[in-house]
C-alpha cells in the first residue's frame, strides 16, 4: 500500500471516530448583553439532542449559528473534525426543518423533496428516484404527486421532513418544527420523528419550549436559561437529579421547600427534614438549599394514617383538582409550608376532600437538593 492510499484510509477512519457535533465555548452578542454565553456540548453520531427552554434564552440562536445562518463572535463549531464557523450554509451538509415548511406551492410534493439533490447537481431522474424513496420513509408515497395545497398540515411537515433528509446530511436541524400543529397531531409527529431518525441513524439537533416533546424525544436535553445551558444530560438526569430550581420547574410540576441546612437536616419552617446523604457532602452547614419533591412521590393519606416514609408530617387540603387520570392535592402543612400531592384515580385514598385533616410524606430518596432561590 502506497503512503498517499494510507493517508487517506487514516483520514477516513479518523473522521469516522470523530463526534458528529462539537459546540466548544460559542458564544454571540447582539449588543444587549450574550444571547449565547459559552455554549458547549458534544453529540455522538445517532444522538437526538433537544434544546430546551423559554424564548429567548439562545436555543434558536445557537440553531443558526451551528446552520450557519449566525456567525459566532467568539467559540468553534465542528462537525466531524471539520471546522464549520467560516463555511457557507450550503457547503456544511446539513439538514433543516423550519416551523414555517417553506415548501413551493408551484411544485409538486416530490419534486420539493427532490429540490435539494437538484441544486447540488444530481441529475434529475436519480433525485426523483431519491425523492420517493425519501416520501416511503415519511409514509406519503401516495401523495407524491399532490401540490402542498392539497397537504394537510401535518403531511406538509412530513414533506419538509422528507427534503432534509433527502440528500443524506450529516446533521439534521430541528427549530420547533410542531409549533403550529394541534397537541393531538403535534404528538403523533413526535412519535413519527423519533422513528425516522432512529431509523437513518441521524443526529438530531431539535429546539422546542415543550417540556413533554423533549421528555418524548431526546438522548439528550440541553435546558438553557439566558443565554447558557443550565443543564445538560438525559431526560432522567434532569427530571429526577435537577441541579436548579430553575431546571426543576421547567422539568415538569415539582414542590420546592426551602431552608438551611443545620445538623445534617434541613431546617424549612418548624420541621426538620432528612436530605439525602450526597446533599450533606455537598453543601456546608447553615446553606440555603431548596428541596425539590415532585408531585407523585408526595404520598397523601387520612391524617390518622400517617405514612412512614422518611418525612411525615401533618395538613389541611386546600384544593382539590381532577385531572382525569388523577387528583392533584394542594396541602398546607402544619410545619408552614405547602407542598402538592398527584395520585391516580384509582388511588385508595383519592376520596379526601378539600378541608380534610392529612399526612404527607416522602422517601428522601425521592428528593433533589439545589442551592436555595436568592431573595
Amino acid at each position: 500500500m502506497n503512503t498517499k492510499t494510507a493517508a487517506t484510509l487514516s483520514a477516513a477512519a479518523s473522521s469516522q471516530d470523530e463526534p458528529t457535533l462539537v459546540v466548544d465555548q460559542v458564544s454571540k452578542d447582539f449588543g444587549a448583553g450574550n444571547a449565547v454565553d459559552g455554549v458547549s456540548f458534544t453529540l455522538e453520531k445517532g444522538q437526538f439532542l433537544t434544546m430546551l427552554g423559554p424564548s429567548g434564552s439562545g436555543k434558536s440562536t445557537t440553531l443558526n449559528m451551528i446552520a450557519g445562518f449566525l456567525e459566532p463572535d467568539s467559540g468553534s463549531i465542528k462537525l466531524r473534525g471539520r471546522e464549520l464557523t467560516s463555511l457557507a450554509p450550503e457547503k456544511r451538509n446539513i439538514g433543516m426543518v423550519f416551523q414555517n415548511y417553506s415548501l413551493f406551492p408551484h411544485m409538486s410534493v416530490v419534486r420539493n423533496v427532490a429540490f435539494p439533490l437538484e441544486v447540488r447537481g444530481v441529475p434529475k431522474k436519480e433525485a426523483i428516484s431519491k425523492a420517493h424513496k425519501a416520501l416511503e420513509l415519511v409514509e406519503l408515497s401516495a401523495r407524491a404527486g399532490f401540490s402542498p395545497r392539497q397537504l394537510s398540515g401535518g403531511q406538509q411537515q412530513r414533506v419538509a421532513l422528507a427534503r432534509a433528509i433527502v440528500f443524506e446530511p450529516e446533521l439534521l436541524l430541528m427549530d420547533e418544527p410542531l409549533g403550529a400543529l394541534d397537541k393531538r397531531l403535534r404528538e403523533s409527529m413526535q412519535i413519527e420523528i423519533k422513528r425516522i431518525s432512529k431509523e437513518l441513524g441521524a443526529t438530531v439537533v431539535f429546539v422546542t419550549h415543550d417540556q413533554e416533546e423533549a421528555l418524548t424525544m431526546s438522548d439528550q436535553i440541553a435546558i438553557y436559561n439566558n443565554g447558557r445551558v443550565e443543564q445538560f444530560g438525559t431526560s432522567e438526569d434532569l427530571y429526577e437529579r435537577p441541579t436548579s430550581v430553575f431546571v426543576a420547574n421547567f422539568m415538569g410540576e415539582s414542590n420546592l421547600v426551602q431552608g438551611k441546612l443545620s445538623q445534617g437536616m434541613l431546617r424549612a419552617g418548624s420541621a426538620n427534614l432528612a436530605v439525602p446523604s450526597d446533599a450533606l457532602r455537598r453543601f456546608a452547614e447553615g446553606t440555603g438549599l431548596g428541596m425539590i419533591l415532585r408531585p407523585e412521590q408526595v404520598l397523601i393519606s387520612p391524617e390518622h394514617m400517617a405514612g412512614a416514609a422518611g418525612a411525615s408530617m401533618p395538613g389541611i387540603i386546600r384544593d382539590v383538582i381532577y385531572l382525569g387520570t388523577s387528583y392533584r392535592y394542594y396541602v398546607s402543612t402544619d410545619a408552614g409550608f405547602d407542598v402538592q400531592s398527584r395520585v391516580p384515580r384509582q388511588h385508595e385514598h383519592s376520596t379526601l376532600r378539600t378541608g380534610d385533616r392529612v399526612s404527607v410524606s416522602w422517601s428522601p430518596e425521592h428528593v433533589a437538593v439545589v442551592p436555595a432561590l436568592q431573595d
